[in-house]
């Protein structure tokens, strides 16, 4: 579980993916192709490179666009939900006059006129934020530095630790508090750590950066972006890595709240935690030793220097909220630097994205209403359904578990509860006040929205109807505290889900996505948790000895993938994805054979048997072009592997690929039998 929270806040162990007729977005009148033949590289042999012939062509005529730094059928599904259907939902509100105050049409048009108003911002320059500054630069003693901390906390600033709250993992019907890492600027340990020239390069530009935007602000601390980095280099060298903190055992770790006080006794937890409104007598402390060890880092740095990181912190946390000059740069550092991407998005489109990153569920509810028919509900319960079968199958046929811990397998499986496109009751977002010409105070509103909705969970039972994701977000997750697996209305349309594909291309689509989030509930993290959604054992030690065994062998041969010169995949941190792709492909490649029991064989359609037209559609889903700059950040920090790994990754340990394309023993994506991996 990592938790590296800014702010109170729910801090769900949610594992998600990533990844003339109507279709099944209502509205829309196209009709999409199962699969468009012009994607494939027929000069590429699929049984050396599957991902280089099925979507080869793809990639060339698909280069990514200026505004970012990945492109594939996530992104482009994203945009079309984002930057054309949510964009005409807004500006049809846009238009309204007279929108009553409170209402979800009123808080979505306002705000994103507010974001608009970029005669305001310039105006306004940072003064919204002096309110901070002030208690910033108010701060005459460690005391104040603990309570001024919880105070920008509050508003979602970090800190170098955070307050979050979700289900206690042993006893998940209970909400519960819990305490984490959190505060370093790049975002994970390794780079402040990595000596290679790409990263120091990273460190050098983020000096740079923070020294720029301290400058474009009028702050005049002296060198403040050596300090951060100095700082913040010391505080990673506490931090759990980012493999570390999958481990849901070691970072449950329950205890009395005067704990804290006995682990870091000079910091006033009373006061940062009264602040914030945190009045527990229990609470689930991540890593003890970086609670210490950072308070005493903490208490024995100059208090000018926290101060200095403070300002850092609030001014990067609103910088793509403030005048041009400020936002550009937080776009070049954060968006290009890190990541690659050569163009911000324009205003008109960043404000669509922005709103509904704060209205995102009542925007959902106008989403669902025009964009998702109940009718794919019932298609996809039917699919969950026959996915529940089969993984019940795989079960009984494994010869590495025995048959008691196949019961409690089974035990689990038929505790699966699934959520399908949107929730069914909508929560009451009426006390968000937002307001024209107030971007800052409106994000600052919908803040404290979040942080008294958190509050008050603390030590109430768990809400098993509330959702982690809004019903537009292209992607689906895995909750092992609730036992459940959640698909957004998003994600259940092409190339994913498409009404008009024959079974075999959904099946390698939206059937191995169904899969993949089946199979995070029995992965490296989610087998640790029972039917209940509790972390409690339910193997045998020999049982889970040979799963470890097998995922052992699977990390290490993504370990020996290099997907730039110096970085190769970590296998650890990308175990649970890895592990949920090989299940979903295998899970839903024997529930299409399934399906077609006591059925004629499918005819080959476009020249493609059923069976390498399965496969055709897991290369359609996961098709992408990266930039160096996202693939070397995203092995470091990103539990999934890059999306050529995910497509090619999986397939050389499934004989059923090779038998579908006449696969020889001496092809690349052939393993010897000695060689591959079979989990579930």
């Amino acid at each position: 579980m990592k938790l590296q929270l800014p702010l109170l806040a729910a801090v769900t162990l949610m594992t998600a993916c990533n990844t003339n007729t109507t279709t099944q977005a209502g509205a829309d009148s196209t009709k999409i192709p199962a699969f468009e033949l012009s994607s494939i590289d027929s000069t590429v042999k699929p049984c050396d490179d599957f991902d280089g012939f099925v979507n080869g062509n793809w990639k060339k005529n698909n280069p990514i666009p200026s505004t970012e730094s990945r492109w594939g059928a996530f992104n482009v599904l994203d945009k079309q939900n984002k930057e054309v259907r949510l964009k005409g939902i807004i500006l049809s509100l846009a238009d309204k006059k007279d929108l009553k105050k409170g209402t979800e049409e009123q808080q979505i048009s306002d705000f994103y006129r507010s974001f608009l108003d970029t005669a305001t911002i310039e105006k306004l320059g940072i003064t919204p934020l002096q309110p901070y500054l002030d208690k910033i630069n108010a701060i005459k003693s460690f005391a104040d530095y603990a309570k001024v901390s919880g105070e920008l906390q509050n508003i979602g600033i970090s800190g170098a630790f955070g307050f979050g709250v979700d289900a206690d993992a042993r006893n998940s019907k209970m909400n519960a508090v819990y305490e984490g890492q959190d505060g370093l600027s790049l975002g994970e340990k390794s780079y402040y750590e990595r000596q290679d020239s790409s990263t120091k390069d990273v460190r050098n530009e983020f000096v740079k950066h923070v020294d720029k935007q301290f400058t474009q602000a009028g702050f005049k601390d002296a060198n403040p972006g050596a300090t951060i980095l100095e700082f913040e280099t010391k505080m990673a060298k506490l931090q759990l890595t980012n493999v570390q903190l999958r481990d849901p055992v070691k970072t449950y770790n329950k205890a009395p709240f005067s704990e804290l006080k006995t682990l870091a006794p000079d910091y006033d937890w009373d006061t940062y935690s009264d602040i914030q409104g945190i009045k527990p007598d229990t609470l689930i402390i991540q890593d003890k030793p970086y609670v210490k060890g950072v308070a005493a880092l903490l208490k024995s740095t100059p208090l000018e220097t926290l101060k200095t990181w403070m300002r850092w912190q609030t001014l990067s946390h609103f910088a793509s909220y403030l005048p041009k000059p400020i936002d550009s740069e937080n776009f070049h550092f954060f968006a290009t630097v890190m990541h690659g991407t050569k163009a911000q998005k324009p205003r008109l489109e960043r404000s669509i994205r922005a709103t509904d990153g704060i209205m995102g569920m009542p925007l959902g509810k106008l989403f669902v209403k025009q964009y998702f028919p109940e009718s794919s509900k019932q298609k996809v319960s039917e699919m969950i359904e026959n996915v529940r079968t089969v993984y019940g199958e795989r079960v009984d046929g494994l010869t590495w578990m025995s048959d008691s811990t196949k019961k409690m397998a089974h035990k689990k499986l038929a505790s699966f509860t699934y959520k399908i496109g949107y929730p069914d009751k909508w929560k009451d977002y009426s006390t968000i006040d937002i307001k024209p010409g107030t971007l800052i105070e409106n994000i600052v509103s919908a803040s404290h929205f979040t942080h008294k909705e958190t509050l008050d969970k603390i030590g109430k039972p768990v809400d098993k109807t509330e959702w982690g994701m809004t019903p537009q977000t292209v992607n689906a997750y895995y909750n092992p505290l609730n036992n459940e697996v959640v698909f957004p209305a998003g994600i259940l349309q092409p190339p994913f889900f498409n009404a008009n594909a024959d079974d075999a291309i959904n099946y390698g689509g939206i059937i191995a996505v169904i899969g993949h989030e089946f199979t995070h509930g029995f992965d490296d993290q989610g087998s640790q948790f029972d039917a209940d959604g509790n972390l409690k054992n339910w193997w045998t030690d020999a049982d889970r000895k040979n799963f470890m065994a097998l995922s052992n062998k699977y990390i290490r041969y993504f370990d020996g993938i290099e997907v730039l010169p110096g970085f190769h995949i970590n296998g650890a941190l990308t175990i649970g994805e890895n592990t949920a792709d090989l299940g979903g492909i295998t899970l839903a490649y024997y529930a299409l054979v399934k399906s077609l029991k006591g059925k004629p064989e499918p005819k080959p359609i476009d020249g493609y048997n059923w069976k390498q037209r399965f496969f055709l559609g897991w290369g359609q889903v996961w098709h992408g072009n990266s930039t160096e700059a996202a693939l070397r950040n995203q092995v470091q920090t990103d539990p999934h592997s890059p999306a050529r790994n995910r497509i090619n990754g999986p397939l050389p340990h499934l004989k059923e690929f090779a038998e579908a394309w006449g696969c020889g023993p001496d092809s690349k994506m052939v393993l010897p039998d000695s060689a591959r991996v079979v989990i579930w």
